[in-house]
C-alpha cells in the first residue's frame, strides 16, 4: 500500500482506499482508518485534456508573446555576487561579464530573434507611454510575429510596423486611439503608419478566410475582420479632456445612437463625429466649449468640427432638437 501498512491490522486485507473527499486512507474490506486528514500534494484543479492541462499548469513563468523567446530562456544576474551574497573577486567578475555577453548573444543569435528583440522593446516603450493594457500588448506582439512569418517586414522599418501593429491591436480591443497619439511617441510618419496598417489589415483578412474553420490554429487568426472605429469609443476620453459632465457624455451618446439608426455615420471620421456630438451636447447642457478646444482634443481641424456639427444639426433639427448658440 506504500503507507507503512502492508496489511490491515484488523482483517489482514492488503487493499486500501484513498478517500480524497475526507483525506482518509482506509481499508476497503473492513473500513479501518489508517490515516486521517492526509495532505493532498496534487493540483487543486482538474483537467480533462492535454490542452486544458497545459493551460492550467503553473510550473515556471508563464509564456508571453512580448519577449522574443516567449520567456523560456534564462538570465544571468547583473549583480556581481555569488549564491551566498558575497562579492565576487576581480577575476570572477571578469568571467561573469564575459558569460553575460556570450549569453546575450546566444539568446538572439538569428536575424529574426534580433529583429523581434528590437521590435518588442519598441512595443513595450510605446505601450508604456500610451498607458495601454496587457491584452493590447499581447495582441500587437502576435500581429507582429504573424507579419514576420508572412514576410511583411522586409523593406519596411521596424518602428513603422510595430506602430501599425499597436494601432491594429487597439482597434481589435476598441481602445480609442488615433494615429496622432502613436506618432507623438514614435519616430514614424503618418503616411508610413497608414501604409503599414493597410498591409497588416489585408494579411489579417486573408488569414481569417483561410483559418475561419480551423479550430487548431491560433484563435487570433479565427476572429472576424478588424472592427470599425465607433465614435462612441472616443466620448469618454474627449469628455475627460474637456472637463465635461457625465450628463453631457450621455446626451452625446444618444445623439450618435440616433444618427447611427439613420445611417449617416458611414464614411465620416469617428473622432470628428464624436467631437461634433460632444459640441452639441455641451451647448444643450450649458457647458459650452469653443470649436477650437474641441478640435484640439480630437486632433482634427475646426473646419471638420463645423462640418460634422452642421451635418448633425441638419439631421436633428427637423426632429425637435433646437440648439441656441
Amino acid at each position: 500500500m506504500g503507507t507503512g501498512y502492508e496489511k490491515c491490522p484488523c482483517c489482514g486485507s492488503d487493499k486500501a482506499i484513498n478517500d480524497t473527499a475526507t483525506g482518509d486512507l482506509l481499508c476497503s474490506n473492513c473500513g479501518t482508518v489508517f490515516y486521517q486528514h492526509m495532505i493532498d500534494h496534487g493540483a487543486e484543479w482538474r483537467a480533462f485534456d492535454s490542452t486544458e492541462r497545459e493551460k492550467k499548469s503553473r510550473v515556471g513563468a508563464p509564456l508571453t508573446l512580448t519577449m522574443h523567446d516567449k520567456g523560456l530562456s534564462t538570465n544571468i544576474d547583473y549583480r556581481d555576487i555569488d549564491a551566498h551574497g558575497k562579492v565576487l573577486s576581480p577575476s570572477a567578475r571578469e568571467r561573469a561579464k564575459k558569460n553575460r555577453k556570450w549569453h546575450s548573444h546566444m539568446r538572439a543569435n538569428s536575424s529574426m530573434d534580433r529583429n523581434l528583440t528590437r521590435a518588442l522593446y519598441e512595443l513595450e516603450r510605446i505601450c508604456s507611454q500610451l498607458n495601454l493594457c496587457r491584452s493590447v500588448k499581447d495582441r500587437a506582439a502576435f500581429i507582429y510575429r504573424n507579419a514576420i512569418k508572412n514576410n511583411l517586414i522586409r523593406g519596411r522599418s521596424i518602428e513603422s510596423m510595430i506602430a501599425a501593429c499597436i494601432y491594429t491591436a487597439c482597434r481589435f480591443r476598441s481602445v480609442p486611439i488615433l494615429y496622432e497619439d502613436i506618432i507623438a511617441v514614435s519616430p514614424v510618419k503618418k503616411k508610413d503608419l497608414h501604409r503599414c496598417y493597410c498591409l497588416i489589415y489585408e494579411q489579417l483578412q486573408k488569414d481569417y478566410f483561410e483559418n475561419a474553420d480551423n479550430e487548431e490554429c491560433n484563435p487570433f487568426l479565427r476572429e472576424k475582420s478588424i472592427p470599425q472605429n465607433s465614435p462612441k469609443n472616443f466620448l469618454s476620453r474627449f469628455c475627460t479632456e474637456l472637463g465635461l459632465s457625465a450628463q453631457t457624455e450621455i446626451y452625446a451618446r444618444q445623439i450618435l445612437d440616433f444618427a447611427s439608426k439613420l445611417r449617416i455615420l458611414g464614411g465620416k471620421d469617428p473622432s470628428g463625429l464624436a467631437a461634433a456630438a460632444l459640441y452639441i451636447a455641451a451647448i444643450k447642457n450649458d457647458e459650452k466649449r469653443t470649436q477650437h478646444d474641441v478640435a484640439n482634443v480630437a486632433k482634427i481641424t475646426e473646419v471638420t468640427v463645423r462640418n460634422r456639427y452642421k451635418d448633425l444639426v441638419a439631421l436633428l433639427t427637423p426632429r425637435g432638437l433646437k440648439i441656441d448658440i
